[in-house]
């Protein structure tokens, strides 16, 4: 199986993040990439690649053009106005209203919470972006199963929004290269409210998203069961909420209801975005599904039979990260 990385991830290294207990750790980290790699390395079946260039115009198919600008530029602006260069992190965030015409001032208007923005996160962005674009021209040229191991993780990033450790949408520009009948399927523990934004009034890609209530857990506004799409995406965004402590086999169970909504449609492709906080004992979540369980979903997966690109999105218990990856892919390889 090929895996397509990229080195450009250590560019975005932020230190601290704010969290409601304070400046914290940041959690998506570059070991986690990192431990990825190294047992992808040491399994056979893995090949490793590098990304092909891709024009940055063929960002402008999932993203806003002015939010572009924003993520390219801000940084040496805000460092420019006197700012911290510490990292770009809002204090005023935009509940509608219009984008101000200072660089500095747009930070709360393309920006959903305190993601921090640091010298390196564009270049890393973009080559992340990079990452899922070659996979799906491979997928496109035959191979079956492709993963991209993208770092910083994208499915929270909208059309003209940033959060959530997320800068560009990744999957959504993955299922963008790949056209025809896609779907997108959100394992992270997270809802992907960045991706069902991007596609909730497109007919051509099915998303479906299993992740923690949002009653409870990030990203709070969005990953509704009652949210089905708008316009020709009606009927096209499917949401299944899980309780907290989900095991293994209720999330099976809820699995297999995403894979007859897949098999209902009947798509050309499928798109993984592959979260390991779903597992047990992720500082970030709270289901306990086992590395048995995660191999389990791979299987089912694989027996869809499609044409596979999966990309990396969360996952922040590092010790459990490499095994995570290679019990979900080795049903693909």
């Amino acid at each position: 199986m090929k895996v397509v990385y990229s080195e450009a991830h250590h560019r975005h290294a932020p230190e601290t993040e704010l969290t409601r207990e304070g400046y914290t750790p940041y959690f998506e980290c570059p070991q986690r990439a990192d431990t990825i790699l190294l047992t992808l390395r040491e399994t056979p079946g893995f090949q490793i690649i590098s990304p092909s260039v891709h024009p940055p115009e063929l960002l402008l198919q999932v993203h806003d053009p002015g939010y572009l600008h924003f993520l390219e530029n801000i940084y040496p602006a805000w460092v420019k106005a006197g700012e911290p260069a510490s990292g770009v992190v809002p204090v005023t965030f935009a509940q509608g209203g219009r984008c101000p015409a200072d660089l500095v001032n747009q930070t709360g208007y393309y920006c959903f919470d305190t993601t921090p923005i640091v010298a390196g996160t564009y270049e890393a962005a973009l080559e992340a972006a990079r990452c899922a674009l070659s996979a799906a021209d491979l997928v496109l040229g035959g191979e079956k199963a492709v993963y991209a191991l993208c770092r910083p993780p994208g499915h929270h990033a909208a059309r003209a929004l940033c959060g959530g450790y997320c800068y560009l949408n990744n999957a959504a520009l993955a299922a963008t290269r790949l056209g025809g009948r896609v779907a997108l399927l959100d394992i992270d523990y997270h809802h992907g409210n960045g991706t069902q934004e991007v596609f909730y009034s497109s007919g051509q890609v099915l998303f479906l998203s299993l992740h923690a209530d949002p009653n409870y857990a990030y990203p709070f506004f969005w990953g509704y069961a009652d949210e089905g799409g708008a316009g020709k995406g009606e009927g096209y965004t499917h949401n299944l909420p899980l309780p907290a402590g989900t095991g293994d086999q209720p999330y099976l169970q809820a699995l297999d209801q995403a894979l007859a909504l897949i098999q209902r449609f009947g798509p050309d492709y499928l798109v993984l975005s592959a979260g390991f906080d779903l597992l047990a004992g992720d500082p970030l979540g709270d289901f306990s599904v086992s590395l048995e369980g995660l191999k389990r979903i791979g299987e089912r997966l694989a027996g869809l039979r499609l044409p596979a690109l999966v990309v990396q999105e969360g996952g922040y218990q590092l010790r459990h990260l490499g095994r995570a990856a290679v019990n979900l892919l080795g049903a693909f390889t």
